[in-house]
Protein backbone atom coordinates (compact mmCIF):
# COMPACT_ATOMS: atom_id res chain seq x y z
CA UNK A 1 0.00 0.00 0.00
CA UNK A 2 6.83 3.93 -0.65
CA UNK A 3 14.25 9.78 -4.73
CA UNK A 4 14.36 12.67 -5.18
CA UNK A 5 12.06 14.45 -8.19
CA UNK A 6 14.34 17.44 -9.99
CA UNK A 7 12.88 20.75 -10.39
CA UNK A 8 12.99 22.66 -13.15
CA UNK A 9 15.71 25.99 -13.18
CA UNK A 10 15.45 28.88 -15.08
CA UNK A 11 18.03 28.84 -17.98
CA UNK A 12 19.48 31.19 -20.28
CA UNK A 13 18.54 31.46 -23.78
CA UNK A 14 20.37 30.03 -26.13
CA UNK A 15 20.97 29.93 -29.86
CA UNK A 16 18.71 27.72 -31.70
CA UNK A 17 20.33 24.41 -32.24
CA UNK A 18 21.06 22.67 -35.57
CA UNK A 19 17.79 20.94 -37.52
CA UNK A 20 19.24 17.57 -37.34
CA UNK A 21 19.92 18.28 -33.71
CA UNK A 22 15.98 19.64 -33.30
CA UNK A 23 14.36 16.90 -34.85
CA UNK A 24 16.52 14.62 -32.81
CA UNK A 25 15.51 15.83 -29.41
CA UNK A 26 11.66 15.82 -30.62
CA UNK A 27 12.03 12.41 -31.26
CA UNK A 28 13.41 11.71 -28.19
CA UNK A 29 11.08 13.61 -25.96
CA UNK A 30 8.24 12.85 -28.27
CA UNK A 31 6.91 16.63 -28.59
CA UNK A 32 3.91 16.91 -30.95
CA UNK A 33 4.51 20.24 -33.14
CA UNK A 34 7.71 21.17 -32.91
CA UNK A 35 7.38 23.85 -35.32
CA UNK A 36 4.79 25.85 -32.36
CA UNK A 37 5.36 27.15 -29.30
CA UNK A 38 8.01 23.83 -28.81
CA UNK A 39 6.43 23.08 -25.22
CA UNK A 40 3.25 20.48 -26.38
CA UNK A 41 4.17 17.02 -25.75
CA UNK A 42 5.17 14.08 -23.52
CA UNK A 43 9.10 13.96 -21.44
CA UNK A 44 10.20 10.39 -20.05
CA UNK A 45 12.33 9.81 -16.96
CA UNK A 46 15.49 7.36 -17.60
CA UNK A 47 14.08 3.86 -17.80
CA UNK A 48 14.63 1.71 -14.68
CA UNK A 49 14.86 -2.54 -14.63
CA UNK A 50 11.56 -4.05 -13.74
CA UNK A 51 10.80 -8.07 -13.64
CA UNK A 52 12.08 -8.44 -18.17
CA UNK A 53 11.19 -5.30 -18.98
CA UNK A 54 11.41 -1.66 -17.95
CA UNK A 55 9.32 0.95 -16.43
CA UNK A 56 9.83 4.81 -16.67
CA UNK A 57 8.08 8.23 -15.42
CA UNK A 58 6.48 10.58 -17.80
CA UNK A 59 4.70 14.04 -17.78
CA UNK A 60 2.40 15.06 -20.39
CA UNK A 61 2.11 19.45 -21.52
CA UNK A 62 -0.18 21.42 -22.87
CA UNK A 63 0.71 23.69 -25.64
CA UNK A 64 1.33 26.70 -22.97
CA UNK A 65 3.72 23.96 -21.42
CA UNK A 66 1.44 23.44 -18.12
CA UNK A 67 1.68 19.97 -16.93
CA UNK A 68 -1.60 17.66 -17.79
CA UNK A 69 -0.60 14.30 -17.08
CA UNK A 70 1.87 12.38 -14.60
CA UNK A 71 2.54 8.58 -15.08
CA UNK A 72 4.55 5.26 -15.36
CA UNK A 73 4.76 3.57 -18.78
CA UNK A 74 6.01 -0.28 -17.68
CA UNK A 75 6.63 -2.51 -21.19
CA UNK A 76 4.29 -5.69 -21.31
CA UNK A 77 7.92 -7.76 -20.67
CA UNK A 78 8.20 -6.29 -17.28
CA UNK A 79 4.82 -8.39 -15.74
CA UNK A 80 7.35 -11.64 -16.27
CA UNK A 81 10.56 -12.42 -14.35
CA UNK A 82 9.40 -10.68 -11.12
CA UNK A 83 10.46 -11.94 -7.97
CA UNK A 84 9.13 -15.09 -6.68
CA UNK A 85 9.69 -13.67 -2.90
CA UNK A 86 9.99 -10.62 -1.26
CA UNK A 87 13.11 -8.75 0.19
CA UNK A 88 13.30 -7.78 3.59
CA UNK A 89 13.05 -4.95 3.71
CA UNK A 90 10.76 -4.89 0.95
CA UNK A 91 12.43 -3.25 -2.52
CA UNK A 92 11.59 -0.30 -3.70
CA UNK A 93 12.01 1.74 -6.79
CA UNK A 94 12.54 5.37 -7.22
CA UNK A 95 11.85 6.95 -9.92
CA UNK A 96 12.53 10.46 -10.87
CA UNK A 97 9.78 12.71 -12.67
CA UNK A 98 11.12 14.49 -15.61
CA UNK A 99 11.91 18.48 -14.68
CA UNK A 100 8.55 19.85 -16.12
CA UNK A 101 6.95 17.82 -13.77
CA UNK A 102 7.91 20.13 -11.04
CA UNK A 103 5.46 22.57 -11.51
CA UNK A 104 2.94 19.13 -10.15
CA UNK A 105 2.49 18.77 -6.22
CA UNK A 106 4.73 15.54 -6.90
CA UNK A 107 8.39 15.08 -5.94
CA UNK A 108 8.83 11.36 -7.12
CA UNK A 109 7.36 7.66 -7.66
CA UNK A 110 8.27 4.89 -5.48
CA UNK A 111 6.60 1.28 -7.27
CA UNK A 112 6.99 -2.15 -5.35
CA UNK A 113 6.22 -5.50 -6.37
CA UNK A 114 4.46 -7.70 -3.39
CA UNK A 115 4.66 -11.26 -4.94
CA UNK A 116 2.54 -12.05 -1.85
CA UNK A 117 0.42 -9.17 -1.67
CA UNK A 118 0.30 -7.92 1.97
CA UNK A 119 -1.50 -6.88 4.89
CA UNK A 120 -4.57 -7.20 5.19
CA UNK A 121 -4.37 -10.26 3.33
CA UNK A 122 -7.62 -10.83 3.49
CA UNK A 123 -8.44 -7.39 1.58
CA UNK A 124 -4.59 -7.30 -0.31
CA UNK A 125 -3.46 -10.96 -0.24
CA UNK A 126 -3.16 -10.94 -4.49
CA UNK A 127 0.71 -10.53 -5.47
CA UNK A 128 -0.13 -6.80 -7.07
CA UNK A 129 2.25 -3.50 -7.48
CA UNK A 130 1.88 -0.24 -5.43
CA UNK A 131 2.20 3.09 -6.92
CA UNK A 132 3.26 5.67 -4.83
CA UNK A 133 3.12 8.85 -6.30
CA UNK A 134 4.47 11.11 -3.29
CA UNK A 135 4.17 14.85 -2.56
CA UNK A 136 6.42 14.61 0.03
CA UNK A 137 10.39 15.06 -0.32
CA UNK A 138 12.22 11.05 -0.31
CA UNK A 139 14.26 12.18 2.62
CA UNK A 140 11.19 13.01 4.63
CA UNK A 141 9.58 9.59 3.57
CA UNK A 142 12.86 7.66 4.14
CA UNK A 143 12.67 9.19 7.90
CA UNK A 144 9.06 7.18 8.71
CA UNK A 145 11.22 4.97 11.04
CA UNK A 146 9.26 3.24 13.95
CA UNK A 147 12.68 3.57 16.08
CA UNK A 148 12.55 7.36 15.95
CA UNK A 149 11.85 8.48 19.36
CA UNK A 150 8.92 10.62 17.96
CA UNK A 151 7.06 7.82 15.59
CA UNK A 152 3.97 7.12 18.00
CA UNK A 153 3.31 11.25 18.37
CA UNK A 154 3.86 11.79 14.17
CA UNK A 155 1.80 8.50 13.79
CA UNK A 156 -1.39 10.42 15.65
CA UNK A 157 -0.84 13.70 13.98
CA UNK A 158 -3.90 12.80 11.21
CA UNK A 159 -4.32 16.06 8.67
CA UNK A 160 -7.54 18.72 9.37
CA UNK A 161 -10.58 17.04 8.05
CA UNK A 162 -10.55 19.31 5.51
CA UNK A 163 -7.53 18.00 3.62
CA UNK A 164 -8.45 14.72 3.15
CA UNK A 165 -10.25 13.54 -0.03
CA UNK A 166 -13.78 12.58 0.60
CA UNK A 167 -14.70 9.40 1.64
CA UNK A 168 -11.39 8.29 2.99
CA UNK A 169 -10.73 7.09 6.50
CA UNK A 170 -7.76 5.66 8.23
CA UNK A 171 -6.88 2.27 9.07
CA UNK A 172 -8.55 1.02 11.87
CA UNK A 173 -5.78 0.22 13.91
CA UNK A 174 -3.98 2.53 16.13
CA UNK A 175 -1.80 4.82 14.12
CA UNK A 176 1.58 3.75 15.37
CA UNK A 177 0.79 0.49 14.59
CA UNK A 178 -0.56 0.78 11.05
CA UNK A 179 2.01 3.74 10.02
CA UNK A 180 4.18 1.48 7.63
CA UNK A 181 8.02 2.43 7.78
CA UNK A 182 9.03 4.70 4.73
CA UNK A 183 5.18 5.37 3.65
CA UNK A 184 3.29 6.79 6.26
CA UNK A 185 -0.63 5.97 6.98
CA UNK A 186 -3.03 4.67 4.51
CA UNK A 187 -7.01 6.14 3.31
CA UNK A 188 -9.35 3.60 2.31
CA UNK A 189 -12.19 4.87 0.56
CA UNK A 190 -15.16 3.85 2.40
CA UNK A 191 -17.16 3.34 -0.21
CA UNK A 192 -15.83 0.82 -1.86
CA UNK A 193 -16.84 -1.76 0.52
CA UNK A 194 -13.75 -3.49 2.10
CA UNK A 195 -15.44 -6.32 3.84
CA UNK A 196 -13.38 -9.54 4.26
CA UNK A 197 -14.75 -12.32 2.66
CA UNK A 198 -16.36 -10.39 -0.26
CA UNK A 199 -14.45 -7.84 -1.30
CA UNK A 200 -12.32 -8.79 -4.41
CA UNK A 201 -8.95 -7.09 -5.07
CA UNK A 202 -8.83 -5.93 -8.56
CA UNK A 203 -7.51 -2.24 -8.40
CA UNK A 204 -7.92 0.51 -5.77
CA UNK A 205 -6.83 3.89 -5.37
CA UNK A 206 -5.28 4.98 -2.16
CA UNK A 207 -4.12 8.21 -0.32
CA UNK A 208 -1.47 8.55 2.27
CA UNK A 209 -0.88 10.63 5.34
CA UNK A 210 2.03 11.38 7.26
CA UNK A 211 2.64 13.73 10.83
CA UNK A 212 -0.55 16.02 9.92
CA UNK A 213 0.61 15.92 6.00
CA UNK A 214 -1.35 14.59 2.54
CA UNK A 215 2.06 12.84 1.63
CA UNK A 216 1.05 10.34 -1.39
CA UNK A 217 -1.42 9.11 -3.82
CA UNK A 218 -1.58 5.23 -4.23
CA UNK A 219 -2.90 3.14 -7.30
CA UNK A 220 -2.98 -0.59 -6.04
CA UNK A 221 -2.99 -2.93 -9.29
CA UNK A 222 -2.49 -6.73 -9.44
CA UNK A 223 -0.71 -8.39 -11.93
CA UNK A 224 -4.06 -10.55 -12.64
CA UNK A 225 -5.82 -7.72 -13.16
CA UNK A 226 -3.20 -6.08 -15.89
CA UNK A 227 -2.63 -8.81 -17.89
CA UNK A 228 -6.16 -8.79 -19.09
CA UNK A 229 -5.13 -5.30 -20.14
CA UNK A 230 -8.54 -4.13 -18.89
CA UNK A 231 -8.79 -0.44 -18.76
CA UNK A 232 -9.81 2.30 -15.82
CA UNK A 233 -10.95 5.77 -15.42
CA UNK A 234 -12.57 6.96 -12.67
CA UNK A 235 -12.04 11.03 -11.06
CA UNK A 236 -10.07 11.41 -7.58
CA UNK A 237 -11.58 12.52 -4.72
CA UNK A 238 -11.06 15.83 -4.14
CA UNK A 239 -10.39 17.18 -0.68
CA UNK A 240 -12.13 20.46 0.70
CA UNK A 241 -9.06 22.76 0.69
CA UNK A 242 -5.18 21.96 -0.30
CA UNK A 243 -2.58 22.53 2.19
CA UNK A 244 0.27 23.38 -1.11
CA UNK A 245 -0.32 24.97 -4.29
CA UNK A 246 0.64 23.30 -7.43
CA UNK A 247 -1.23 21.23 -10.18
CA UNK A 248 -3.53 18.37 -8.60
CA UNK A 249 -4.86 15.35 -10.78
CA UNK A 250 -8.28 15.19 -11.17
CA UNK A 251 -8.37 11.43 -12.82
CA UNK A 252 -6.77 8.34 -12.65
CA UNK A 253 -6.30 5.71 -14.92
CA UNK A 254 -5.25 2.80 -16.39
CA UNK A 255 -4.47 1.20 -19.78
CA UNK A 256 -2.94 -0.87 -22.07
CA UNK A 257 -1.00 0.65 -25.01
CA UNK A 258 -1.19 -1.66 -27.63
CA UNK A 259 0.86 0.34 -30.00
CA UNK A 260 3.85 0.88 -27.70
CA UNK A 261 3.04 -2.69 -25.73
CA UNK A 262 3.23 -0.60 -22.61
CA UNK A 263 0.85 -0.67 -19.60
CA UNK A 264 0.47 3.07 -18.59
CA UNK A 265 -0.85 4.26 -14.92
CA UNK A 266 -1.20 7.92 -14.84
CA UNK A 267 -2.59 10.88 -12.91
CA UNK A 268 -3.99 12.84 -15.40
CA UNK A 269 -6.71 16.02 -15.62
CA UNK A 270 -4.16 18.15 -13.89
CA UNK A 271 -5.81 21.16 -12.86
CA UNK A 272 -4.06 24.03 -10.27
CA UNK A 273 -5.16 24.68 -6.95
CA UNK A 274 -3.95 27.25 -4.13
CA UNK A 275 -3.01 26.64 -0.92
CA UNK A 276 -5.87 26.77 1.26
Amino acid sequence: MSTTGPRATRQRRRPRPPALLLAGLCALILVSGCGGSGKAGTVFGPPQSMGNGSIRSFVTLDPAGNPTEVGLRLTATALDGLPAEDTVPPTMTMLELPAPASATVFDHIMLNWNSHGHPPAVLFGKPHFDFHFYLADAASVMAINPAAPDFVVRAAHLPEPKYVPRDYVPDPLPPAQAAVPAMGLHWLDSTEGFATGSYDFTHTFINGSWDGRYTFMEPMLTREWLLKKESVRQDIKQPAAYQRGGYFPTVYSVHFDDSAKEYVVSLGGLVRRDVS
